[in-house]
């Protein structure tokens, strides 16, 4: 075995191969792969195999469709049968619910380039002849998924490797992993120590175990996954791969015969206590109890299940997340990396994830926008096993069920609440939860000063409330008062703190103290890594406040680029956050503190040290709904009296209780961007409307890429459609003259425009206001144009009175 090497991956199941393989290819031919016992022997083996590329984000199904293009070649390249079966894939509905997603799937999939088509129930029979067609309203064929043989497929991954120069050890357990200041120096193992700076942990259902190795936390739990395998029937050998999401269940076939299985209600979760030592190329006893949930439902779309013949029922478990996505990239130890937490498709998307991990290790950029999928996207209440499993069997049970926008999961909370969390609920608050949060979407009382009739038609107005008008409306014309204590918040601090953020950010924001600067963090290619505010607070110190879900990933990103001489600390939890916004704000909040909060005295993007009655706060004159006001942050143990001071003062002048819908429903009529939507690591500046904010005139990540790309072949346009019910929920085509240019970054509905508003990326010789366009929501052509932006307050007049 050698001694060094420039990476080591741990796990020689389908994920850890693909690394390897694809690391190889490019150029990297001193990598040295890791088994503890033998190749596909953890969750690998025993995978149905089942390979399906429209997933609900572009990234994910980019990367889906990747490993599509590899499957069918790789087996030519090396030598080797991979067992792709090209067959096409099924997706049944057997519910208006249902026949609603699929036709939103294929609005997706036409800005994919995917050849997804909705087929009649007879036509799906016929092309799965065992099915009844009972209670199936229409179904989703996509000719171009399939399935393949796990264990092919890796041992032509680890061909491939070896081809390149990779040196794969089985039988070679990893007993501990070397870090020396944050950084990874080595791995031991039983048969000797290997030098590196790179490691990858693809270790699959031991991914936990590995990471804590080096003090990393990896937040999977392993689930026991169960499906059946009938004996062979003359079915033909080209059946496509179906699944019935309402009745929990998927087939293929296999020899003439079918596999079965599907995710129960009521999931096993199994190694908590620990993996055994002893457990590769091993299965669970059969749980025939647990599968008969699925095996009744089964039977109900394929009739014949009943009498056929039954060579086993595999029981193995499988590594989830608690969000349902893998646990990719980067983590704050230095160099140690990972790829883990499949969720029972990692065969689906081994190809795919192996090119994209690989290009990231080897270039430091990702290919793909990877948001919901990094490493850094969870929090460190991850840490807590009890949490970490309560969402991941939640993401189990509900694996196949119809998620509308809106939807909140439920496990683990309540777990991070705000010191208003009382009186929110005393207020009628529908929350909702991010990152752990525990947020107000609107509060239900205020719906009667709402409009009924506004209702978005279809899903939008699913998870609704006139609530989020009333909300709106009295931002614009009194004042609403809304907790963010949420907003992750960072403070940046020592010699260097200015020189550092100069380097990273595109605007200008060593500036005078007090100064706030909204700015992006670019990658080497120009695309926006982060998007905030930074505020000086003294020569040496600087305040960023991000989105709340975005924290650990901005966090991850600064410290990863921190020289010795800048500390970087999240503040999120130290401190509460009210936002105070709308033209009656500077009347609410004058009287409650000696501070000056006139025009002249307290400009619009500005920051001060005041207190608002007995509470010392931080005050930022900064908004994201259009409006005037301010964002007031108090230590912790302020923050009640705080909301108190502020909501007595208020009530005399029409001020409510604001929530997040109502944020988002103003800041898109601002044409405020939300990061990991409408913009992304993918966008530049340019791109998305945001050279304003962009400083050529110093030196900066991404300065370079940028002066490459002064004028993008495509805009972020605003679109407004000519029906107001008519809403978009994101990823929607965009069609122009007949064409699909693009997709729905972002939409709602303007209650003060009174209009459908949609961005979306277009071509940019098109992304003229008056330009018409359509979007398709739900199967239906919606007609809309391109709009001048902002379409509220154009001048920004009400934030600076």
């Amino acid at each position: 075995m050698r001694s060094s090497a420039r990476a080591v991956v741990i796990g020689g199941g389908v994920g850890g191969c693909a690394i390897a393989y694809w690391l190889t290819k490019l150029g990297w031919d001193d990598v040295v792969l890791v088994e503890r016992a033998d190749l596909t022997s953890g969750s690998t083996f025993h995978s149905a195999g089942l390979v399906g590329q429209l997933r609900g984000s572009l990234s994910l199904t980019r990367m889906m469709m990747s490993s599509v293009e590899l499957y069918r070649t790789l087996g030519d390249e090396v030598g080797l049968e991979t067992g792709w079966h090209e067959v096409g894939s099924l997706r049944l509905a057997s519910s208006p619910e249902r026949m609603e997603e699929l036709t939103r799937q294929a609005g997706w999939a036409k800005t994919f380039g995917l050849p997804l088509e909705l087929i009649p129930p007879e036509e799906a029979q016929r092309l799965f002849p065992p099915m009844t067609t009972d209670g199936v309203l229409g179904a989703a064929y996509l000719p171009s998924d399939g399935y393949i043989d796990p264990s092919q497929l890796t041992f032509a991954l680890a061909e491939g490797a070896r081809r390149g120069g990779a040196e794969i050890n089985t039988n070679t357990r990893v007993t501990a992993i070397e870090v020396e200041r944050g950084r990874v120096r080595g791995v031991e193992t039983g048969r000797g120590s290997i030098q590196t700076e790179v490691v990858v942990n693809a270790g699959g259902m031991f991914a936990a175990e590995i990471g804590r190795l080096a003090g990393v936390t990896v937040p999977v739990v392993a689930f026991a996954h169960e499906y059946l395998v009938t004996e062979p029937a003359g079915l033909p050998l080209d059946l496509p791969t179906m699944r019935d999401p309402s009745l929990l269940v998927y087939f293929r076939g296999e020899s003439g015969g079918l596999i079965m299985g599907g995710y129960e209600r009521r999931p096993a979760a199994w190694g908590l206590d620990g993996i055994p030592a002893d457990f590769n190329g091993r299965l669970l006893e059969e749980d025939w109890d647990r599968f008969e949930e699925l095996m009744e439902n089964a039977i109900v779309r394929v009739p014949a299940l009943a009498d056929a013949g039954v060579v086993r029922l595999v029981n193995g478990p499988e590594a989830f997340t608690p969000d349902g996505e893998f646990i990719l990239g980067p983590t704050e130890v230095r160099g140690f990396w990972v790829a883990a937490g499949f969720c029972a498709h990692g065969l689906a998307g081994a190809g795919g994830m192996g090119r994209l991990v690989a290009e990231w290790i080897a270039e430091g950029i990702p290919g793909l926008d990877v948001w919901e999928m990094d490493s850094r996207r969870f929090g460190r209440h991850y840490a807590s096993s009890e949490y970490t499993l309560a969402r991941s069997h939640e993401v189990y049970a509900t694996y196949y069920d119809v998620k509308y926008p809106g939807h909140e999961r439920e496990a683990g909370r309540p777990l991070r609440v705000s010191p208003t969390y009382g009186r929110l609920q005393e207020l009628g608050a529908a929350f909702g939860e991010k990152s752990g949060w525990e947020r107000a979407n609107w509060f239900e009382p205020n719906a009667p000063d709402g409009d009924e009739s506004l209702r978005p038609r279809g899903w939008a107005g699913r998870l609704w409330s006139p609530a989020i008008g009333a909300e709106h409306r009295a931002t614009r014309e009194a004042a609403a008062l809304f907790d963010e204590t949420s907003f992750a918040k960072m403070e940046i601090s020592g010699a260097g703190a200015a020189e550092f953020l100069e380097r990273l950010c595109d605007n200008r924001v060593a500036r005078e103290v007090g100064a706030i600067t909204y700015t992006s963090m670019l990658n080497e290619r120009g695309g926006i890594e982060c998007d905030f505010t930074v505020t000086r607070l003294a020569g040496d110190r600087f305040w960023i406040v991000t989105g709340t879900a975005f924290g650990q990933h901005d966090l991850a990103w600064i410290r990863s680029h921190a020289p010795d001489d800048v500390a970087v600390e999240d503040a999120t939890s130290r401190f509460a956050c009210f936002g105070l916004w709308g033209p009656c704000a500077r009347d609410i909040l004058q009287p409650l503190t000696t501070a000056d909060l006139s025009n002249e005295a307290f400009r619009y993007m500005r920051a001060r040290e005041i207190a608002v009655g007995a509470v010392p706060c931080l005050a930022l004159r900064v908004t994201y709904v259009g409006e005037l006001g301010w964002e007031l942050y108090c230590p912790s143990e302020f923050g009640l009296r705080l909301w108190d001071e502020l909501w007595a003062a208020g009530r005399e002048h029409g001020m409510v209780a604001g929530g997040y819908r109502a944020i988002d429903s103003c800041r898109l009529e601002k044409g405020y961007r939300v990061w990991s939507a409408d913009i992304t690591p993918d966008d530049t500046p340019w791109e998305a409307g945001l050279g304003f904010a962009v400083k050529l005139d110093k030196e900066f990540i991404g300065r370079e890429a940028l002066l490459q790309k002064e004028d993008p072949p495509r805009r972020l346009a605003c679109i407004t459609l000519s029906d107001p019910r008519s809403v978009a929920l994101g990823s929607e085509p965009v069609r122009i003259d007949g064409q699909v240019v693009g997709r729905v970054t972002s939409g709602g509905y303007g209650y003060t425009v009174e209009r459908s508003i949609a961005y979306a990326y277009v071509p940019a010789a098109d992304a003229e206001p008056g330009r018409p366009v359509e979007i398709e929501i739900f199967g239906d052509w919606v007609p809309g144009e391109i709009a001048a932006e902002p379409l509220y307050d154009p001048e920004g007049a009400a934030v600076r009175v």
